[in-house]
C-alpha cells in the first residue's frame, strides 16, 4: 500500500492486477490509448518490451530496426518492465538490460512500467544492495513519477522534459 500511495504522491498511478490480461485492459483504458483509437490503432506509436503485451499492437516500434534514438521522438506510449519498486519512495529500478534504447524512458509521452507483484523492497538501502550498480557497468536509474518542473513562472508543469504520465502495473501472476 505504501508503494502505491507514494507512486500517486509523485504524480503516477499504481494498479495491482492479477494477470497479463488484466494489465492489458488497464493499458487499453488509459486516456492516451483511448484518444488514439486503442492499442490496435496504427496511429499509436508504442514501444513494448514485455512480449506478453505485444499482441495486436499495430503501431509497435521494432527497436531492433532503430539505429538513431532520435527516431523515437514520436513514441506516444512505452510499456517497459521494471526490476523492482522501492516502498520508501515509490521509485522503480529500470535498466537498459531488456530495452535497446534507454532514450525510450525519456522520449515517450506516456510510460507504463510492469512489475512482478512481489518485486518490492522496503527502502533504498535494500535497493542498492540488490542492484550493485558499480559492478554491472550497465545503465540503470530509479524512475519516479512523470516529469515535472515548477521552474517556469513557479507554475507546476507536468511532462516538461519527459513523460507526461506514469502508470505502474504490479502483476500478481508474473510469467
Amino acid at each position: 500500500g505504501r508503494f502505491a500511495s507514494l507512486v500517486a504522491a509523485v504524480g503516477g498511478v499504481c494498479h495491482q492486477v492479477a494477470s497479463w490480461d488484466e494489465a492489458r485492459q488497464v493499458i487499453e483504458a488509459l486516456p492516451p490509448v483511448q484518444n488514439a483509437g486503442g492499442l490496435e490503432s496504427p496511429r499509436l506509436r508504442v514501444v513494448c518490451e514485455p512480449p506478453s503485451l505485444q499482441t495486436n499492437l499495430a503501431g509497435l516500434v521494432d527497436l531492433d530496426r532503430i539505429d538513431d534514438p532520435h527516431d523515437l521522438a514520436d513514441v506516444e506510449l512505452a510499456i517497459v518492465a521494471g526490476h523492482f519498486g522501492v516502498a520508501e519512495n515509490g521509485a522503480i529500478w529500470v535498466t537498459d538490460e531488456r530495452i535497446r534504447h534507454r532514450a525510450v524512458y525519456f522520449l515517450s509521452q506516456h510510460v507504463v512500467v510492469v512489475l512482478p507483484g512481489d518485486a518490492l523492497v522496503h527502502n533504498l538501502h535494500e535497493a542498492y544492495r540488490r542492484i550493485k550498480p558499480l559492478e554491472s557497468g550497465r545503465f540503470g536509474m530509479f524512475l519516479s513519477g512523470p516529469s515535472k518542473t515548477a521552474d517556469i513562472e513557479q507554475s507546476l508543469v507536468i511532462g516538461a522534459h519527459g513523460a507526461r504520465s506514469l502508470t505502474v502495473l504490479r502483476i500478481a501472476e508474473w510469467r
